[in-house]
């Protein structure tokens, strides 16, 4: 919209808050530097905005026309066509009654320049200890960064402009890419903005989509996408996270709330979990709900589930009718920060799971931490001891492990972390020969 009517829409962000590490001004200039907004953004901690506008759900889209009228609301993420029918019958009305204003120059923000490194904003890491590679998602960079254990770099995938072009890493482009799954020399990639899979040999230095058409799929899923079919036939919606067992990529499906599976084999995409509605529920794949699952783990026989918006981990039985059941989290409304055992312990948004020698590692984002769930007794622990009350990490994103050591996308501190599992002690992987983008 903005840049289809320039100075005629003028667009003003309005922040209000659901968890508590949303509500400084520091955390809406974090996302709003993540994300490259350009047009100013009200941080509504006290739903003042949302309660005189009669909001009910996020996102919701206003028109207020020249004069200041509200026009209407559209609680939905795809609302383009109907605002654009909107604002185009509203401009011809204003132009006929000489109220509108077409000289005025749009409202933009200049944000403060973000101190950064070679990474930005990191959203998921992957760690390969046999092959003594670490693959970054470099997610506003809009790239694949490959670099070994120590940090040294192999290779880098994407341009960094965004776009959907395959071809070799040079030319390639990402957008905002996020988890990844490793199988041999094939690097699978949750392209998330453009809604895409992308498979990368490493070999070759390649880039190729192996499913999604590039357009975001409609909410909720039609019959016909659920049912399954070829995978590049099937629209996808902000695939957040992959896990590989065996010939089954599972896919984190945060924009339907539901898991997915590509077989990689025939090939073939389908529905695997969730009903599509945005619930904390238990039952079957079929009757369970999930709420913008972002993080995937699996032993091969368990698929854990980062579910960010319940603040809660959940397991999905892989074999038969695949039961789904809750280790931690309460609901939609229920978070904190708090070690206990099941019931009594609390997340706060998490957004990555690893799991290693029978445990679980979770990126409990937005307390900043990261937590030990021992998936048999349901015990949480914090494995880093907080510093003032505030975690070591900045909103971390993923996680994974290798050789004694937990790999940390630590996103909003752009770096990726690394815990030594037997110390507790945490690093900086220092990068070499990863250069910054030139902007």
């Amino acid at each position: 919209m903005e840049k289809k009517y320039g100075k005629i829409v003028i667009v003003i962000g309005v922040h209000t808050p659901k968890f508590d590490n949303e509500k400084t001004n520091a955390a809406v200039l974090k996302a709003m530097q993540r994300y490259k907004l350009e047009h100013p953004c009200v941080n509504d901690s006290e739903k003042k905005i949302w309660k005189a506008y009669g909001v009910q759900s996020w996102p919701t889209l206003v028109v207020i026309d020249p004069e200041g009228n509200f026009v209407g609301g559209l609680p939905s993420e795809r609302a383009f066509g109907p605002l654009d029918k909107a604002i185009t019958h509203l401009i011809k009305v204003h132009r006929a009654r000489g109220t509108l204003d077409e000289k005025s120059a749009p409202l933009k923000v200049n944000l403060p320049a973000e101190k950064r490194g070679p990474l930005f904003f990191p959203g998921k890491v992957l760690a390969d200890g046999k092959g003594d590679r670490l693959f970054i998602a470099d997610s506003t960079n809009n790239r694949i960064v490959v670099t070994d254990l120590k940090g040294k770099q192999v290779a880098v995938a994407g341009t960094g402009k965004e776009g959907q072009a395959d071809g070799p890493f040079a030319t390639a482009t990402f957008s905002e890419p996020q988890g990844m799954a490793l199988r041999g020399d094939t690097l699978y990639v949750a392209d998330r903005k453009n809604h895409l899979i992308r498979a990368l040999d490493l070999k070759k230095q390649t880039v190729k989509t192996i499913a999604g058409t590039g357009k975001q799929a409609v909410f909720p899923p039609s019959a016909t996408a659920l049912r399954g079919g070829h995978p590049l036939r099937i629209p996808l919606n902000s695939p957040w996270d992959l896990e590989l067992v065996g010939d089954s990529l599972y896919v984190a499906m945060a924009g339907h709330h539901q898991i997915w599976k590509v077989n990689l084999t025939k090939p073939w995409l389908s529905w695997f979990a969730g009903t599509a509605e945005e619930e904390l529920k238990n039952g079957t794949r079929a009757t369970a709900c999930f709420a913008q699952p972002s993080g995937l783990a699996s032993d091969g026989r368990t698929l854990w589930v980062a579910d960010s918006e319940t603040s809660s981990i959940r397991a999905v039985l892989l074999a038969g009718n695949g039961r789904v059941q809750t280790l931690v989290g309460l609901g939609l409304f229920v978070w904190g920060d708090v070690d206990g055992v099941g019931p009594k312990a609390r997340l706060q948004h998490p957004l990555g799971v690893v799991y290693h020698d029978r445990k679980l590692y979770v990126a409990d984002s937005y307390n900043g931490k990261v937590k030990v769930l021992d998936p048999t007794t349901l015990a949480v622990t914090t494995l880093v001891p907080a510093d003032g009350g505030k975690g070591p990490f900045d909103e971390p994103g993923g996680l994974s492990y290798a050789d004694g050591k937990l790999y940390v996308a630590d996103t909003n501190h752009h770096r990726i972390a690394v815990i030594d599992l037997q110390s507790r002690e945490v690093s900086t992987l220092p990068l070499q020969g990863v250069e910054p983008l030139k902007r």
